[in-house]
């Protein structure tokens, strides 16, 4: 496998210990478990999605692990700007606070919020299971452009997360581009559901959920191949990533770095193991391999 030569690490406009980041919604819901991980090696964080209002997510069940991802309904549980004295704990520290919004007002009050305390933001366009929030914002262009216009006023990196469930992924990365993103993330959960063939109903009680882990993998690449040729700030790999392997697979589709999310589930170490994995002295300089596997 290649390994890469570590070192500085800036990727839309943040600087990262390394290449791996802690993906939102994952281990996100307090300062004390952000920091956990970035003792345990991610490069960066993403906090739990944060909107204009607290909500107490769906009924549940919630979350149900199956033999190759995980399938979840959470719905957005948020404390709203409650959290914000969770970032106290973290002063300093390679922080980016995940926000959400039914409108662009919205997506500004949140940041204004946080403008203060996170290195950057990231937009949740993207939730498959929360109405009038996440997807439904992010499968219009024009709302995608108004709402990243909105945040880019708190002078603070934009990122913007996207959502794998569209026709052309590549349309919604070039509207955030357009309104001014600094980078994208790609991607967010596939919508997605199971039946309990016992009890005869949806297994979630939402119904419908967001599924992750190993079997979206190909989902994410190809999302992240397409909108390396249709746009020209970094990508951030999001999906299924889960060993140093699938860390090189993403960057050479076009990957500037990846956010990890399901397979802390299993190993809240990941970070450090597919770092000792990933990296050598005189390894290849990450920027030789990114997007290397378009012709």
């Amino acid at each position: 496998m290649i390994q890469l030569q570590s070192g500085k690490v800036e990727v839309g406009g943040v600087a990262l210990r390394n290449h791996l980041i802690l993906a939102a919604g994952v281990l996100g819901t307090c300062g004390s478990s952000l920091a956990r991980m970035l003792r345990e090696g991610a490069g960066a964080v993403v906090t739990k999605s944060i909107g204009p209002v607290p909500r107490y997510g769906h009924a549940g069940p919630c979350l149900v692990v199956l033999e190759d991802g995980v399938l979840n309904a959470m719905g957005l549980p948020n404390p709203s700007h409650e959290f914000r004295p969770e970032l106290d704990l973290l002063s300093g520290e390679p922080v980016v606070v995940s926000i959400f919004g039914g409108n662009p007002d919205q997506f500004g009050e949140v940041a204004s919020w946080f403008a203060d305390a996170a290195v950057a933001f990231e937009l949740n366009v993207s939730c498959p299971h929360a109405a009038g929030y996440g997807a439904q914002i992010g499968t219009n262009p024009e709302l995608v452009k108004a709402c990243t216009q909105e945040v880019v006023r708190y002078k603070r990196p934009v990122w913007v997360k996207l959502t794998p469930n569209v026709t052309d992924i590549t349309a919604i990365g070039t509207a955030a581009q357009a309104g001014g993103a600094d980078a994208l993330v790609a991607v967010n959960t596939v919508k997605a559901m199971r039946i309990s063939t016992g009890l005869k109903r949806p297994v979630l009680g939402n119904r419908f959920g967001g599924l992750s882990g190993r079997a979206i993998f190909p989902i994410a690449l190809r999302c992240v191949y397409e909108l390396y040729e249709a746009c020209s700030i970094p990508i951030i790999g999001c999906g299924g990533v889960s060993s140093a392997e699938d860390v090189v697979e993403m960057m050479m589709a076009g990957a500037s770095a990846v956010e990890i999310g399901s397979a802390v589930r299993a190993n809240p170490g990941i970070f450090r193991e597919i770092s000792e994995q990933l990296y050598r002295p005189d390894g290849v300089l990450p920027e030789e391999i990114v997007g290397c596997a378009h012709v």
